[in-house]
């Protein structure tokens, strides 16, 4: 696929937001900012939010919401920036919402149910106004958190567990029926199909016998997934890591489709553009933003900058 580089040196960029003015919005994990890139390349902060800011979406009212891991370490390996476990100074994962005029940010939730949130990784908004995330969890080195995915509120209000103990969960969008929340695991690379049956409340995955249903995937060899974008027809478009490129998986066939990109670490796609067929991809592990014409239109998000 012929691409192009809208900028490079960014900072473990993550969490892109196709904006309406031709901007793309990200974050910058390892800078621990909000920023947005213009058109012709050109990088500004727009808020320094600390730890280690991970997905974004544009809420209801137009402000960012982030989802903040807490921080990593980091190492670089033959020139490919990459995190690695939890920093010295971690205290928690939280939920912050930023004033894109203003750059002033507010941690909205940073526990649910007296339990500190961990990781929280991606975010996105369903059409009442709410918002799923998912929670990929830390490591020491030692032993690594169970996941979970959370459905919260945008007014800082309410926050409940929707799924508990899964496995490195990271990617989560909404399918283009509103009908299903669908969320990739990083580690087993496989996408988890839920069935939504009310705000924040999702069937159960596992049928009587025990066996698991509406799972695609996992991917052969050594492969790990990472965030995604839906695109219109349904077909789901999760960033690849060690294989680096964007896997899409296709619900009706089960069949995948892998594009490849020149990173190892490639984190995220989102779409945009008149008929949503613009793809910006975040290469992070090379701290680039690449641009390409994507085969099919994305699916326009329930609100968007």
């Amino acid at each position: 696929m012929e691409f192009e580089t809208v900028t490079e040196g960014l900072e473990f960029p993550e969490g892109p937001i196709a904006m309406a003015d031709g901007s793309v919005i990200l974050v910058e994990i390892k800078r621990q900012t909000l920023s947005r890139v213009l058109p012709d390349g050109t990088v500004e902060v727009i808020a320094h939010l600390g730890g280690g800011p991970n997905g974004a979406a544009i809420g209801p009212d137009g402000a960012v919401y982030v989802c903040n891991n807490g921080g990593f370490n980091w190492m670089l390996v033959d020139g490919i920036v990459a995190p690695h476990g939890t920093p010295g100074d971690y205290t928690s994962g939280s939920i912050q919402r930023v004033d894109l005029a203003t750059g002033e940010f507010t941690t909205l939730y940073d526990s649910c149910d007296g339990r500190p949130l961990r990781g929280p990784n991606d975010i996105v908004f369903d059409r009442d106004g709410g918002f799923y995330f998912t929670d990929l969890g830390k490591t020491d080195g030692e032993k690594h958190d169970v996941g979970h995915l959370y459905y919260a509120t945008a007014d800082g209000k309410t926050i409940r567990r929707v799924r508990e103990g899964m496995i490195t969960p990271n990617g989560v969008g909404i399918s283009p029926d509103q009908k299903s929340v669908i969320v990739a695991e990083s580690h087993t690379s496989r996408v988890y199909v839920f069935e939504i049956t009310g705000p924040g409340q999702v069937e159960q995955l596992v049928d009587r016998w025990g066996m698991r249903r509406n799972v695609l995937g996992p991917l052969p060899g050594y492969q790990s997934l990472d965030s995604l974008a839906i695109e219109a027809d349904g077909k789901v478009c999760v960033a690849t890591l060690i294989n680096g490129g964007i896997t899409v998986f296709d619900p009706e066939t089960r069949g995948t489709e892998h594009i490849a990109f020149p990173d190892p670490i490639v984190t995220n796609i989102c779409f945009g553009g008149e008929d949503m067929r613009d793809a910006w991809i975040t290469a992070s592990g090379t701290g680039k933003l690449f641009k390409c014409r994507w085969p099919r239109p994305g699916l326009k998000l329930n609100y968007n900058g």
